[in-house]
């Protein structure tokens, strides 16, 4: 009897959870789509463990947010959630910027460095990208986790550590494996839990919410008067495909705010680029990447290191995007 009173209990928690999704979603994500909602589930069994979670996605689907959310729902939430995006930083550099260095390691270390993994004691890393990490550096990243410990790059002795990792990738890691471009014992280790992020066109319903969402920030970010939109606006936003997801959707809002003068937003005012050019565009506003990191304050640091000049993405109509774009933030700057 005690047995099933104790199911009982926990399927009531559960639908309780359920409902609390439906309404409001989950920890700073945004949308209660029954994807969302199987995502949110799943934080919920991983939150208050140590195992490692493998968050896989498109870029722009959130991937960065989900795993912030596995932090802040969990017991490390108190400490520093540090993130690095793997394939944005060199391999010399890259090495540095986890691990650590001592002073003189090579020219310009001109002082110890504790590195991420040391920074963030006690908290949570996110490896962001990991699909695009060195062989090398993927070799030196499964002796950390498997000793849980680090040496810095110069350094004579190993240090411990205490860190939750998360990784996260828009690649096919297991097909990575095959071709012998990943490490096979890495895959194993940091995909114990796989957590899809599904893409923004298998979620439309969600659209509206984010839509609010996004447009509640450009209010309160730069003092202005919120806006909204119309329903035919809505309609065109959800028949939309969005290659670039929910970043492509807050660049397109942003755009669409900035430039019209009326209160509700309609179909007109969103500049959605068709076919091709649209994920070549969306590329192109996004092809610098970063590093961010946020302690337990909610401060955050971010280090942006540019693309490379040669990247393909970076048509005559992607740059005078990015510059119309540029143009738009500027304005709002000195407004």
């Amino acid at each position: 009897q005690r047995t099933q009173r104790l199911k009982i209990a926990r399927r009531r928690l559960r639908d309780a959870r359920e409902t609390l999704y439906s309404h409001f979603g989950y920890m700073g994500l945004v949308g209660t789509s029954k994807p969302m909602r199987r995502v949110y589930s799943l934080i919920d069994r991983v939150k208050d463990t140590d195992i490692a979670v493998l968050i896989t996605g498109e870029s722009g689907t959130g991937k960065e947010v989900v795993a912030n959310a596995i932090h802040r729902a969990g017991a490390r939430a108190k400490k520093a959630f540090l993130g690095v995006n793997c394939g944005a930083i060199p391999e010399h550099l890259l090495e540095s910027e986890l691990f650590g260095h001592v002073r003189g390691a090579f020219t310009g270390a001109d002082r110890d460095r504790k590195g991420l993994f040391r920074e963030g004691e006690g908290g949570s890393i996110l490896l962001d990208e990991i699909g695009e990490m060195p062989q090398r550096m993927q070799a030196g990243l499964l002796r950390v986790l498997q000793d849980h410990k680090v040496r810095p790059v110069g350094g004579a002795s190993e240090e411990p550590v205490d860190v939750r990792v998360i990784c996260a990738t828009n690649r096919d890691l297991a097909a990575m494996v095959e071709e012998g471009t990943f490490r096979e014992d890495l895959y194993y280790r940091i995909h114990v839990v796989e957590m899809r992020i599904p893409p923004l066109r298998e979620r439309t319903e969600d659209i509206p919410q984010l839509v609010d969402h996004f447009l509640g920030i450009f209010a309160a970010r730069y003092k202005r008067d919120k806006k909204a939109v119309t329903r035919d606006g809505l309609k065109r936003l959800r028949g939309y495909h969005w290659p670039g997801n929910v970043r492509q959707l807050e660049h397109v809002l942003l755009n669409a705010w900035v430039l019209s003068e009326k209160p509700e937003l309609d179909q007109d005012d969103f500049d959605i680029p068709d076919g091709l050019a649209g994920s070549a565009l969306f590329s192109s506003l996004t092809g610098s990447a970063s590093v961010t990191t946020s302690n337990h304050t909610g401060q955050r640091r971010t280090t942006t290191v540019p693309p490379s000049s040669g990247s393909s993405v970076r048509s005559s109509l992607s740059q005078h995007k990015l510059d119309e774009r540029e143009r738009i933030l500027q304005a709002l700057k000195a407004s």
